[in-house]
């Protein structure tokens, strides 16, 4: 299992399927309680609709018996003030959520008694009673049965309608005051309510409507009509169903196309690792990691790991090269010093001491030389003293009592920040290639450009060609393979001097001279005057 999930392959694909999962979850539940709260509100608009059509027949009804409009398919009850039931659905059988749990109205309470209270609004409209018709005498009783029999239906008729148009005409001024209501006026106040119901032996979820009317046989009532949840449930259920079904086959095929889309992008760094394994095993830095063709950032990768081992192929080489140089150039003055000394020991009249000393001399010069090129190559900081470059010069040359050539100078105070045995070693090395190549004179000039110090070291000879002016600035680079190595030295001069301007923050070039010859130009940030 640990091996599984330190694939980065795994953990993508895992990552990516709980993210998704989390967001179905999520977006599950949000459509599972709008499509719950939607259903919820059809439910009560449909109570509230029942409750209110009962409510408006008993508020247009005068009749003192209580009795329910026929066709109520929902569960009904009516109550008084007292909560206290009056009437109920003839095939419901038990009810909760309502507050009344009764189904059945007590004995007695339908039973005539007084007039309907007054009602609590002085100037409330009375409401419509339905006007007798008069008594016809005459000839007009002389009618036959049947023609009495329609007068009475259309009597009944007119009463009716006399009836619900005195209904709404009190629910018009109840609703203008409806602080105080009046007889046959509804509750414009809807009270909402979950519960259950059993009608004709079966058991079902409600939402009821809790409507109040005001009666001028009994009063304030209130009615309490159901809906039925049926629907709400079984379409919740369907959805959840669904979702539970479709959500693991869902996040299976997010999962399988994570893995193989992830498998396919890691695939080059699968093959850049193969061959990073394969240049480690076999030493051949010549090699290099597949570039996959895109602009992704397994691309760059690939780029950017070729241009590590070409930078560490061209350090091996060059390491290479040095220990082999270096190999060779200390092999010369050690034999002729041994041969030196061997004929010394054998025939001592024949030592040449002046010559033995020489041949050490190069020796300690080229053991130096190669013990500052390893620190340099090693990453040794200079050191964060002043040093001045003309005073600097000035001791330096004072020193310089073998020079063939007298040099000549032309010094301005400029500070510079570094190592001053570093920087001196630097003015040697380019004083001493001026000496070997210059005719008649070597000048040595320091000044400030801006915020750079410069000391330039300018000789007369014959210049350096445009093509050899960087390759002079390799190690064990001589460019005049005809010059003895007496004369020409190890080749480290300049390659030692361009990393010590390197190290310190700058540079060092090699142009021509305006009156021939080569000038060599250091360039040094200048210290800054606030340091210490």
């Amino acid at each position: 299992m640990r091996r599984l999930f330190g694939s980065v392959r795994a953990r993508a694909t895992v990552g990516a399927t709980l993210v998704v999962a989390l967001a179905l979850v999520a977006a599950g539940a949000a459509v599972l309680l709008s499509l719950r709260a939607s259903l919820i509100d059809q439910a009560d608009s449909q109570a509230e609709s029942a409750a209110r059509k009962v409510a408006a027949q008993l508020a247009i009804s005068t009749d003192r018996e209580l009795e329910l409009p026929d066709g109520e398919d929902n569960p009904v009850q009516v109550v008084d003030e007292k909560d206290r039931l009056l009437a109920a659905s003839d095939e419901l059988e038990s009810v909760t959520g309502t507050g009344v749990s009764a189904v059945r109205p007590e004995p007695g309470l339908l039973k005539p008694g007084p007039s309907s209270k007054p009602s609590k609004n002085p100037s409330a409209k009375p409401t419509a009673k339905p006007t007798p018709k008069p008594t016809d005498t005459g000839d007009d009783a002389d009618d036959s049965d049947d023609s009495d029999d329609s007068d009475d239906e259309s009597d009944a008729s007119e009463a009716a309608e006399d009836r619900r148009e005195a209904a709404e005409e009190a629910a018009e001024d109840a609703a203008e005051d409806k602080d105080s209501p009046v007889a046959g006026a509804l509750s414009d106040k809807t009270r909402t309510s979950e519960g259950s119901a059993r009608v004709d032996g079966e058991t079902q979820d409600y939402r009821f409507a809790a409507v109040r009317v005001d009666t001028e046989a009994k009063g304030e009532l209130t009615v309490y009509a159901g809906a039925p949840l049926a629907a709400e449930q079984s379409a919740v259920k369907t959805a959840l169903t669904a979702m539970l079904i479709g959500f693991p086959v869902l996040l299976a095929v997010i999962a399988g196309v994570t893995w193989l889309v992830t498998r396919r992008a890691l695939r080059p760094v699968d093959a850049i690792r193969a061959e990073m394994a394969a240049i480690t095993a076999s030493e051949d830095l010549a090699r290099r990691v597949p570039e996959p063709d895109t602009h992704d950032e397994i691309a760059r990768l690939a780029r950017t790991t070729n241009e590590t081992l070409a930078a560490l192929q061209t350090s091996v080489e060059r390491q290479r090269r040095f220990v082999a140089d270096a190999s060779h150039e200390l092999r010369s003055p050690i034999a002729s010093l041994r041969t030196q000394l061997e004929v010394g020991a054998a025939h001592p009249d024949l030592l040449d001491v002046p010559g033995a000393v020489e041949d050490t001399v190069r020796l300690q010069e080229l053991a130096a030389d190669l013990l500052l090129l390893a620190r340099l190559d090693a990453g040794e900081k200079p050191g964060q003293g002043r040093v001045d470059l003309a005073a600097l010069t000035r001791e330096e040359l004072s020193q310089r009592t073998g020079d063939r050539v007298a040099v000549t100078t032309e010094l301005k105070s400029v500070e510079v920040a570094g190592s001053r045995g570093q920087l001196a070693r630097v003015l040697g090395n380019l004083v001493t290639n001026a000496q070997r190549h210059t005719r008649s004179r070597v000048v040595v000039t320091t000044r400030a450009d801006g915020d750079w110090a410069v000391l330039e070291v300018a000789d007369d000879g014959d210049g350096v060609p445009p093509q050899e002016r960087e390759r002079i600035f390799e190690r064990f680079v001589r460019l005049d393979d005809a010059r003895s190595r007496d004369e020409g030295g190890a080749g480290l001069g300049l390659a030692i001097a361009r990393d010590v301007a390197a190290r310190h923050g700058g540079t060092l070039t090699v142009d021509g001279a305006p009156g021939g010859g080569a000038v060599f130009v250091l360039r040094l940030p200048v210290a800054d005057p606030r340091g210490t």
